[in-house]
């Protein structure tokens, strides 16, 4: 039986609705690195992550990278598919391995267009999507790399249930769009600090109140944003 309570899309929603897509929501892995969708390529799913993060990522012609949004039990992967477009610019690529409900996105849509709780609650998520990747693309602008690794830390054990991130420093470098010797750099220092650990590829936070005092106001300004738009159930 679908629990609800491990996407906050979905336990928002009413027991009508949940019952409509029910038959269509199948529950599965979701291993680290998989690329849920690629730039150019129809949006044929959506996913509700569970207990996996799912990134946004927008790569360039020589292969850079750069995250501009993560997604976790809070929301929905393949809002493209609501705005008017079957695809999109940017991929979608599994940062941390756990599980997700996929749906195909036509059923998904059929319920959208009933023009209800569904479309209300997606419309205020997508505004939610928008204003972290806003606040991404200032943070990446004008805030140094150690910022920016608290801020992608933070957001990321947000969507956890425990404070233990299995992540490389290549993969963080994708994501944030920088060399790795500068992710390197910017880790050492937390962890010499006493914030994290890391180790074969596995980060803990041992001291989130300290990492919260050493973040930019982007953390707390996409977290507001969230709380703001999310926080009333359609």
């Amino acid at each position: 039986m679908l629990n609800r309570l491990h996407n906050r899309l979905l336990a928002a929603l009413s027991d009508p609705v949940i019952e409509r897509l029910r038959p269509h929501l199948e529950h599965m892995k979701l291993p680290l690195g998989q690329m849920l969708y690629d730039a150019g390529t129809p949006l044929d799913f959506v996913y509700f992550p569970t207990t996996s993060i799912v990134s946004l990522l927008y790569v360039m012609e020589d292969g850079a990278s750069a995250e501009i949004a993560i997604v976790g039990n809070d929301g929905i992967v393949g809002l493209a598919v609501f705005m008017g477009g079957s695809t999109t610019n940017h991929q979608a690529v599994v940062q941390s391995a756990g599980s997700a409900y996929r749906m195909p996105a036509a059923e998904l849509m059929a319920e959208f267009l009933q023009r209800g709780e569904l479309q209300e609650l997606l419309l205020r998520y997508m505004q939610a999507l928008f204003s972290q990747t806003a606040q991404t693309a200032v943070c990446n602008r004008h805030h140094t790399i150690d910022q920016q690794l608290c801020r992608w830390l933070l957001l990321s054990m947000d969507l956890l249930s425990d404070q233990n991130l299995v992540m490389t420093q290549e993969l963080i470098s994708n994501m944030l769009g920088v060399r790795r010797q500068g992710v390197t750099e910017a880790a050492n220092k937390l962890q010499d600090a006493g914030l994290i650990e890391y180790s074969r590829g596995k980060i803990t936070v041992v001291d989130r109140p300290k990492l919260e005092e050493r973040v930019c106001e982007c953390y707390l300004a996409v977290r507001r944003e969230y709380d703001r738009l999310m926080v009333h159930p359609a």
